[in-house]
């Protein structure tokens, strides 16, 4: 069973129906007991770090959180802002993340030729034979994007996959069980059953 935690933000009912969707067991939850029961955890979002950031320790998530995904090593999915509240900062906010990930959020470059947030559909190029990406409708896939900031990652050699928008920029990364996307799959249609069925088979 997949739960979403729910820290206050984020796409819950489209997270919950997309996975539905996809026949795959799933509930929407912030009791500890449920978080440890489940299988697989999905930290979506939609918002703003620091809000992010202090919905996670006011309903106290981060220990129970820390010790299912860094103790127990469960699978979990950052969705947009989930996925950068994993790393340790963001140039958006002042508080700490949840440090799992080393690295910040950038916000892009501003410039004459893009718009900013990046809003709407485009591509993301993976990179080797990673299970979250597999058996795609075709490649490189596309997703569903809104963001104005960005990761900027530690450790390049998690990245594993990377779109363009005025400059080129890491927008899915792994390490170990830990998987964050920036884009929001629960917006993405056949792309996005496809890649919540990956992250169910990864145990």
């Amino acid at each position: 069973m997949v739960c979403i935690v729910d820290y206050g933000l984020g796409n819950l009912g489209s997270i919950n129906n997309m996975l539905n969707y996809a026949e795959i067991p799933c509930v929407i939850s912030s009791e500890k007991s449920v978080i440890q029961e489940a299988t697989h955890l999905i930290l979506p979002g939609v918002g703003s770090f620091d809000t992010g950031i202090k919905n996670i320790d006011s309903r106290f998530l981060r220990e129970i959180l820390n010790y299912e995904v860094l103790v127990k090593r469960k699978p979990v999915l950052g969705l947009c802002l989930g996925a950068q509240l994993m790393l340790e900062s963001s140039d958006e906010g002042q508080l700490h993340g949840l440090g799992w990930i080393k690295g910040t959020c950038v916000k892009f470059k501003i410039s004459e030729k893009i718009k900013i947030p990046h809003m709407g559909w485009n591509t993301v190029n993976t990179s080797g034979e990673y299970k979250l990406f597999k058996n795609m409708p075709f490649y490189p896939p596309r997703f569903y994007f809104v963001h104005s900031y960005h990761f900027s990652l530690a450790d390049t050699q998690i990245i594993i996959g990377k779109t363009s928008y005025g400059e080129e920029f890491p927008s899915a990364f792994k390490a170990a069980n830990i998987f964050g996307v920036q884009f929001h799959p629960e917006k993405s249609h056949k792309f996005g059953i496809q890649l919540f069925k990956n992250f169910y088979s990864i145990l």
